[in-house]
């Protein structure tokens, strides 16, 4: 089965990524933020980016640094409905998960970049409990996560370096729904 990993900068559109690959290309959702939000609710803690933050790194630094996504992984290899066509993973945040999830197989990495103020907007429109944020915060947030030497840590920077594809969601939905059919191919 074909594993994609989505990577990228906050509010880029790995989220509308994978809901065209799901709707138009049959695969499974398999989400790193969801998984966060039932660890953060089981120990408690408030639904916001601080505690997804902290919870991953603890995760990792407890297993490993890709145990979050074998988790989505061992999930993933268990489907057995042949409509499903592969799996997507959202959302990579350490080389890793990569390294992981590359070992394992059919895998593939892509990220979702766009401009900065235009993924502010989108995020805001977005309403998620992660997104009730002013820009600086939204930039200080993203910039926090950009880069770590701490393997447990997240690296987006690293990660959007390894892609094997860059999908630029600067324009329109069309625009980006183009770039996933050229990959598809």
């Amino acid at each position: 089965m074909l594993i994609i990993g989505i990577t990228g900068t906050l509010g880029a559109g790995k989220g509308t990524v994978v809901e065209y690959l799901k709707e138009k290309y049959g695969f499974a959702h398999f989400s790193v933020r969801d998984f966060l939000k039932e660890e953060v609710a089981k120990r408690g803690m408030p639904q916001n980016r601080d505690s997804f933050t902290s919870v991953a790194n603890d995760l990792r630094a407890q297993h490993s640094p890709s145990y979050i996504v074998d988790q989505l992984y061992l999930r993933a290899a268990e489907l057995q409905d042949p409509d499903i066509k592969g799996a997507v993973i959202e959302s990579v945040r350490t080389p890793g998960e990569i390294d992981s999830l590359q070992s394992k197989g059919d895998f593939q990495l892509w990220a979702v970049d766009a401009d900065a103020k235009i993924r502010y907007q989108r995020a805001v429109l977005r309403n998620s409990e992660t997104d009730h944020v002013t820009f600086e915060t939204f930039v200080s947030n993203e910039q926090r996560e950009m880069n770590s030497s701490d393997p447990n840590k997240q690296n987006l920077a690293e990660c959007i370096r390894r892609a094997a594809h860059v999908l630029n969601n600067d324009g329109t939905l069309q625009q980006l729904h183009a770039q996933v059919d050229a990959l598809m191919c």
